[in-house]
């Protein structure tokens, strides 16, 4: 006897071919090109920057000028490169407020070693790139090992740097500022690195601008194309269900920090050379420009989402507002309200294009 299938409410059968229907699982489903485009965390940046350049376009059309707009890059990225380093770690879902003096410290420990040894400057520039390494994985070590929020850990980090800034160039110098150091060995050299002048199409762009863009093109590539950006996203969505999958959280977090470190030296090193001394107590409040150009970038302040490259269109939103209300001869009084405005709205924008773009 030969028995017939019947189909079942667990295994349908199409009425017209009697074959089981194809099931979407809705993990692998295609989702719309405007989804894409809207899920991308710079995407509320770019729309801001474009508003912005508009509007300064119009208040104050000198702004549009190539001679201007190199003046713009070049103010957007001093603060940029630092935003590169931060966007990573808030990415990891930790702050630093010790990245602004750390600046200066960098540049401080530089200045005062090649001096007071009567080195080569390179010797100097050297040691202050392993005093801002040492500083990111001390922070980073103690978070660790502490347990304590980033917050209370580079607070307090961030205090202790300013007291060691302005003790150690009283006690070596015998001011507030450290000794001039132009005309020692190797000047001109790391001058020529850090702080130069390089001539586009018959308008000088400081190099500062082509380190930033470095910059977000390595710092892109790590997080898109790399194991380490996939281990930066999971401690930042979820520490402990990083932890449990093998991402190792400890490197991860100390190596974060580690960045913000290198890129401090960075630009420690071109405020040193290219204005031959420094200030101790420069640098105290930077921090913060740091972190709002990441989270008008789409960085999120819970971690786990953003990117380099929105941390760098906020750095450059900053940097057309600050010199967008000069060349509109406005009163600079208004700028941190501006800034502050800019910073609502964009977290308020990149929260909306989330969720929408997350319903697509």
């Amino acid at each position: 006897m030969v028995q017939t299938s019947t189909p079942t409410a667990a295994s349908p059968r199409s009425p017209n071919t009697g074959s089981a229907p194809v099931t979407t699982d809705e993990r692998v489903g295609k989702r719309s090109p405007l989804s894409v485009i809207l899920g991308r965390p710079e995407m509320g940046a770019v729309v801001g920057a474009i508003v912005v350049f508009v509007f300064f376009a119009v208040a104050a059309p000198v702004f549009t000028q190539v001679t201007s707009l190199a003046t713009v890059l070049y103010g957007a990225s001093t603060i940029g490169i630092m935003a590169v380093g931060v966007s990573l770690l808030m990415i990891g879902g930790e702050f630093d407020l010790s990245a602004g003096v750390a600046v200066i410290s960098s540049a401080l420990t530089a200045s005062l070693f090649s001096w007071y040894f009567a080195t080569n400057v390179w010797v100097g520039v050297l040691m202050g790139l392993v005093f801002a390494l040492v500083v990111g994985f001390i922070n980073g070590w103690l978070l660790i090992k502490t347990k304590l929020p980033s917050f209370i850990v580079t607070l307090a980090s961030f205090l202790m740097l300013t007291g060691l800034n302005l003790g150690i160039t009283r006690l070596v110098g015998g001011g507030v500022s450290s000794p001039a150091i132009a005309d020692m060995d190797g000047f001109a050299s790391a001058k020529a690195i850090f702080a130069s002048e390089i001539p586009v199409f018959g308008v000088n762009v400081n190099v500062t601008v082509f380190i930033w863009i470095a910059l977000v093109l390595v710092a892109t590539f790590i997080l898109m194309r790399t194991k380490i950006g996939n281990w930066i996203f999971a401690v930042g969505g979820d520490e402990n269900a990083a932890r449990a999958v093998g991402v190792p959280v400890t490197a991860t977090k100390i190596g974060l920090f580690m960045g913000v470190g290198f890129c401090a030296w960075i630009l420690g090193m071109h405020n040193l050379f290219a204005f031959n001394v420094v200030q101790s107590g420069e640098g105290i409040g930077n921090e913060f420009l740091y972190i709002i150009a990441a989270v008008i970038g789409g960085c999120l302040l819970t971690g786990g989402y953003g990117s380099a490259i929105g941390g760098a269109i906020g750095a450059l939103i900053f940097g057309m507002a600050n010199k967008g209300i000069v060349y509109a001869q406005w009163n600079p009084d208004w700028f941190k309200f501006f800034l502050g405005l800019m910073l609502l709205m964009a977290t308020i924008v990149n929260l909306v294009v989330k969720k929408r773009a997350e319903q697509k």
